[in-house]
């Protein structure tokens, strides 16, 4: 075995082991779907920032940036790298301000496990058609999420290993439906934060070493302006139409993080409300590091590679790793890759199975089960779903386009909801319902017509939803 090999099988071990010793934590739902609300505030940060950069950051960002500089000046894509990351950053100072201490007060308050049952109780009590619509939405967009994080184990596998792609989409979800089987949310946080620590280390010491290696960013600017001059400017020769929607698809991408359910289960399983403010700079710092280094990594690519050596722009990482490292550093740092994927194809699992096993088995098939049988229940969960994950990670787009559809989904249907339910005391059941639908909604028919390529999908949908939110709480205010 080489020594890529060993860096990334020492990896491996490190994650197997945080699975079977935390396996015997979980003895009830809480616990496998919260580690029982007793996280510190370093677990949580770590934990939602790296479940929210999956794959798509560390390949697909990267790989952006790397063909098509900070402003795309090929007018191909929506969002061009440097505004993704600022929109990024904006996001996740947003969520941490507006969402993450009122959910965790609120979700404890109502004895909310899920974000579906959170509108349930919060509106009703007894509330099916909100939960069941909130479950779907969430199952329908997650298995396509999960399905990109397979994918991205698949290329960074074959990239590393020269295996199939198949293969390593196969070992990269085994060993995220073990761990996640075997150690519930406690096992998912850890491993998470390790992950959060690689993942780090990679986007940040890789772009800087190889900065060294091209001579500073004087050397940088240098080959860069060989290939095109306009890939360093922000606007990339953009004007206009297409420089304004450039820039709201971007930021586009940050509002998203209001409304990720695999984000807002880490807001509810801090220990206390006093830890949310430590947890919250925490993730900011690491947000500035981790999306300023992957726009950088795309930009030393390009200058030391030149432009075009990938016909898939998102196998460049590791590539780059392995060029710049000694082998056996380069195997922890590709490692970075696998533990973006995992950190967040872990948590979508399990929050896709927080949906199945207690929004609809428990709560509506049976709700005098026992907590070892609802165990078993969400165990079978995880793997079924997993099994679907692999199934969907063959199709043909990229990392980044799967991520941002279901991202834009998730973000649309619950991010509006979310935030005008904990801010405006006049939000009402019917009005969320409505806006979750339209939301979503909103998303899948922009995604689908020929000029809705133009902008990203999230921002129509996520207007649209504020608007039917208000409008129908409004309409039933006046009603009452």
């Amino acid at each position: 075995m080489g020594a890529v090999g060993i860096g990334f099988v020492v990896y491996l071990l490190v994650i197997f082991t945080v699975g079977l010793l935390t396996a015997h934590l979980n003895k009830t739902l809480p616990d496998y779907f919260l580690a029982g609300r007793r996280l510190g505030p370093w677990v949580v940060a770590f934990s939602e920032r790296a479940s929210g950069e999956s794959g798509w950051m560390i390949l697909g960002l990267t790989g952006l940036a790397y063909a098509t500089g900070l402003g795309d000046p090929s007018g191909t894509k929506l969002e061009p790298a440097f505004w993704t990351g600022v929109g990024g950053v904006t996001g996740v100072i947003s969520a941490w301000v507006l969402v993450a201490g009122r959910l965790r007060k609120e979700s404890e308050r109502l004895g909310a496990l899920t974000v579906p049952r959170f509108f349930e109780l919060r509106f009703k009590g007894q509330d099916p058609t909100i939960r069941f619509v909130a479950t779907g939405i969430i199952a329908f967009c997650f298995t396509f999420y999960i399905a990109a994080q397979f994918d991205a184990a698949g290329k960074s596998l074959q990239q590393t290993f020269g295996w199939a792609h198949l293969a390593g989409v196969m070992v990269g979800a085994a060993i995220i439906v073990f761990y996640t089987v075997m150690g519930g949310f406690f096992a998912v946080a850890w491993t998470d934060f390790f992950q959060g620590w690689i993942m780090i280390t990679t986007l940040v010491l890789l772009p800087l070493v190889t900065l060294v290696h091209l001579g500073g960013f004087g050397g940088l600017a240098d080959k860069i302006n060989m290939v095109d001059p306009q890939l360093l400017t922000l606007t990339g020769g953009r004007s206009g139409w297409t420089l304004v929607a450039g820039i709201l698809g971007g930021f586009g991408v940050g509002i998203g993080y209001l409304g990720q359910p695999h984000l807002m289960a880490r807001y509810m399983s801090i220990r206390k409300i006093t830890d949310v403010k430590v947890a919250r700079r925490i993730a900011i710092v690491w947000s500035f590091f981790s999306y300023g280094g992957a726009v950088l990594m795309g930009l030393v690519a390009l200058a030391y590679f030149g432009g075009g050596k990938f016909a898939d722009p998102e196998r460049m990482m590791p590539e780059l790793a392995m060029t710049i490292f000694p082998a056996w550093f380069a195997g922890i740092l590709i490692s970075g890759a696998l533990a973006a994927m995992m950190s967040t194809a872990d948590s979508q699992l399990l929050v896709t199975t927080s949906s199945v096993s207690e929004d609809v088995y428990h709560a509506s098939l049976n709700p005098e089960a026992e907590q070892r049988h609802l165990l078993f229940v969400s165990r079978l969960a995880t793997l079924v779903i997993g099994i679907f994950g692999i199934a969907l990670s063959q199709l043909p787009q990229s990392i980044f386009d799967k991520v941002l559809f279901a991202w834009g989904g998730l973000g649309a249907a619950f991010g509006p909801a979310l935030v005008l339910t904990l801010w405006w005391p006049k939000t009402t059941r019917n009005g969320v319902l409505a806006g979750m639908l339209a939301g979503f909604l909103t998303v899948v028919v922009w995604d689908n017509i020929p000029w809705g390529s133009h902008l990203y999908s999230l921002v129509p949908g996520f207007i649209t939803a504020i608007v039917v939110n208000i409008t129908v709480s409004l309409i039933d205010q006046r009603r009452a």
